[in-house]
């Protein structure tokens, strides 16, 4: 859990990044034999590209790094449960391990009961992506909700 905590503290100063560019605060990273490969934040409001999420930041940054798109290998580390887009993303790389800080607030989400785990189930994908979830949760979350910083 230790390693974990680490990486996610590094995804989290994404997040803070992303605030600070006036953009929703979630930041990613891609870990491969505990190097990172590619670090994202959110870009959407920044670039106005609205697929320009944390999560697929980072696997198109990796992408260039290493010149192929096969992450069967890495984990990847983002501070806010990813999206059913950045989910397809994340599956379509081959990610291996899933690593999650905050979730949808089920009250508050545009996504309704939407987890990472039912669209995983929904495609029949559940074995292809191991999913961690519950590290630094209230630092996730209390991130996400800075606007600007």
């Amino acid at each position: 859990m230790a390693d974990h905590e680490h990486y996610m503290r590094i995804a989290l100063e994404e997040a803070e990044r992303a605030a600070a560019e006036g953009n929703t605060a979630v930041g990613s990273i891609l870990v491969r034999a505990e190097r990172i490969v590619a670090r994202g934040r959110n870009l959407v409001t920044s670039t106005s590209d609205p697929t320009a999420h944390a999560e697929t930041v980072a696997l198109r940054h990796a992408g260039e790094q290493l010149g192929h798109t096969d992450f069967s290998k890495s984990t990847l580390y983002t501070t806010f449960e990813p999206c059913p887009m950045c989910c397809g993303a994340i599956l379509a790389s081959g990610v291996h391990t899933l690593v999650m800080g905050a979730r949808h607030d089920l009250a508050q989400s545009r996504w309704g009961a939407y987890t990472v785990e039912k669209l995983l189930e929904l495609t029949n994908r559940a074995d292809q992506l191991i999913v961690i979830t519950g590290v630094l949760p209230q630092a996730c979350a209390d991130v996400r909700k800075l606007e600007t910083i």
